[in-house]
């Protein structure tokens, strides 16, 4: 039955290829432990005590807590289309619970990491180091995540009113200004990018490859990673840190919360709030190291 249910997902949910290669591959890793373990080929037969054990199994190979939510939920989708396709009479995932993930602390540079990183010695001249640079900057000084930015075109920006036009998830618009240095730098970035295409239509995506094209998660990982290698204090060294980054300064600095939450996109204030676990420490040191009673 695993087939009919990855035909259900390309063809009637329109899943991207991503989820159903991820969907396929979880069932598929299942049907292989029941076959091993319990001797049954089919996971629609599967027992609610057979499925525990494949939870726990995975948890003892030392998979994380997310992954092994995700196969869970696999499972979860694919016990419901049998049951609406009439090909089970009960659910086997019922009252299996999700395992609670531990809390972790977003990673971010320190402000010193960061002015190393954005120092304009450290690029070379030209399109591509002009072009590598405004990567960076841009993630950090408008906190905007690695698909807005892959998706973002020379049209969304204002240059005259210092902001920008993004599309975040769900397609909502937020609107985030532009620091005068990074004005700037958008300026001097666009100059390079017009000697280097002749030109920048409305419709050019704002970042490209180095032939013009629309850039792709790697690259931007990429071109990240190669910079924050050589600055950064953390084990994290991805787009994403940048956007931490951007928000844990803010805070920091005493910006309020609903605005950081509204800069950032979040949908809710929840999702926000993890950052100040960030500010907290450093307000707990600051307080160990200045009171007298501390």
């Amino acid at each position: 039955m695993i087939p009919s249910f990855i035909s259900y997902l390309q063809f009637e949910k329109r899943s991207s290829p991503h989820t159903v290669e991820a969907y396929e591959r979880d069932l598929n890793q299942f049907a292989e432990f029941l076959e091993l373990s319990f001797e049954k080929s089919q996971p629609e037969k599967a027992e609610h005590a057979e499925i525990r054990a494949w939870i726990i199994d995975l948890v003892e190979q030392g998979m994380s807590t997310t992954s092994v939510n995700r196969k869970l939920a696999t499972l979860r989708s694919y016990y419901k289309f049998l049951m609406r396709s009439d090909l089970v009479k009960t659910d086997p995932t019922y009252k299996l619970k999700s395992l609670k993930n531990p809390k972790k602390l977003p990673e971010f540079l320190q402000e010193s990491s960061i002015q190393d990183v954005l120092n304009e010695d450290v690029y070379e001249v030209g399109f591509e180091g002009q072009r590598d640079r405004m990567i960076l900057e841009f993630l950090y000084l408008t906190g905007i995540r690695l698909s807005e930015l892959i998706g973002l075109k020379w049209a969304d920006l204002d240059l005259h009113q210092d902001q920008v036009k993004v599309f975040g998830k769900r397609k909502k618009e937020r609107i985030i200004p532009l620091s005068k240095g990074l004005l700037q730098n958008i300026i001097s970035y666009q100059k390079v990018y017009e000697e280097r295409f002749s030109n920048t239509p409305q419709s050019s995506y704002f970042i490209v490859s180095n032939t013009g094209k629309k850039s792709y998660p790697m690259m931007i990982y990429r071109i990240v990673r190669k910079y924050l290698d050589r600055f950064a204090q953390t084990s994290k060294r991805s787009p994403h840190v940048l956007r931490h980054t951007f928000a844990t300064h803010l805070l920091n600095k005493g910006a309020d919360l609903n605005a950081v939450k509204d800069l950032l996109g979040h949908a809710s204030l929840a999702a926000t709030q993890v950052y100040t676990h960030n500010s907290m420490e450093k307000l707990k040191a600051v307080f160990e190291q200045a009171h007298p009673k501390a």
